[in-house]
């Protein structure tokens, strides 16, 4: 789950490599895609609103959760950080990739590019999990999909609009999950696509003011006029209490759609249980930050505290949602 996307590892929750754990890369230090290393990919778990990999998660789990955030968050550097000419091209070639990967499977153990493809990073790691778990290609493809239309899309109109795009963005996270679990059917697909899209919007609420020095606009259209917002609003050091007041409605909104789709916890037990809790942790935790920073995601980046979250992980394990 999303994306995407993606705190709650602020909350001592955060992906740990077998042997030792990777120093958080700051993102304007980071290497582009191209020379990214698995590493360096996964450090930036640590600043997801979601545990890609909780530790008390069996080692077989946690490989696979952090081989699945690896592709995705590749996709998202080449979508957001690679030469704005070379992105649709690079993406096509992740692509290729991944459907030469399948493609191999499907024949037989084999590597489906040489080792020294710059792109292989993004697709090695899954060849366990696609064959272990049984996931379909569709989600990998919707994820790459998502990075495509955000060359060309920049504004949302609607936010029916928004959840189009978070349904290529993030709710493909959140069913592979479910299939690394061993726990996929279409009913728990449905609850988990409400999960992920509430933790997209978080995100992106999050973000507002870094995501408008990009050039892209998250909060729907409609809102910004209803509201009396203005698109340079988003430019201010401080939100301004018309921003305030849509950041609030949008931020309780998302907490409705997260709220709606927690009783997915409550159909699952151990490992997965502990898992999709930990999501839903976050979503919480993070829309609670928005709301103790007053609403303003602009003078910072609202972040939830260690406590909050734990509070969060246990009620969501205790209650089922």
């Amino acid at each position: 789950m999303t994306g995407q996307g993606a705190d709650v590892a602020r909350a001592g929750l955060q992906p740990e490599p077998e042997n030792s754990r990777p120093e958080t890369v700051p993102p304007t230090t980071a290497p582009p895609p191209e020379e990214a290393t698995e590493a360096t990919v996964a450090a930036k778990a640590d600043h997801e609103n979601f545990p890609v990999a909780l530790r008390l998660l069996p080692a077989r789990y946690r490989r696979h959760l952090m081989a699945v955030y690896v592709f995705a968050r590749t996709v998202d550097d080449i979508g957001d950080r690679a030469p704005v000419a070379d992105r649709l091209g690079l993406l096509d070639e992740l692509e290729a990739d991944l459907r030469r990967l399948y493609g191999a499977i499907e024949q037989g153990p084999a590597s489906p590019t040489s080792p020294e493809s710059p792109k292989l990073l993004a697709i090695r790691g899954l060849n366990h999990t696609v064959t272990d778990c049984a996931v379909p290609i569709q989600p990998f493809l919707d994820l790459i999909q998502a990075n495509r239309q955000d060359q060309t899309v920049s504004r949302y109109e609607t936010l029916e609009d928004l959840v189009g795009y978070c349904r290529l963005s993030a709710d493909p996270v959140g069913r592979i999950v479910l299939y690394v679990f061993g726990q996929f059917t279409q009913a728990r697909a449905e609850l988990s696509d409400q999960i992920c899209t509430a933790l997209q919007l978080a995100e992106h609420w999050q973000d507002i003011g870094e995501d408008y020095r990009d050039g892209r606009i998250y909060l729907p259209q409609t809102d910004l006029r209803e509201y009396g917002c203005e698109e340079q609003d988003l430019a201010a050091p401080k939100a301004p209490p018309r921003l305030r007041k849509l950041m609030a409605f949008e931020t309780d909104r998302a907490k409705k759609m997260l709220d709606q789709g927690a009783p997915l916890v409550g159909t699952l037990r151990g490992t997965a249980r502990l898992a999709v809790a930990g999501y839903v942790a976050g979503g919480r935790a993070a829309l609670a930050a928005i709301k103790a920073a007053d609403h303003d995601s602009l003078t910072a980046t609202p972040r939830p505290g260690k406590a909050k979250t734990l509070t969060e992980l246990a009620r969501a394990i205790a209650t089922g949602r």
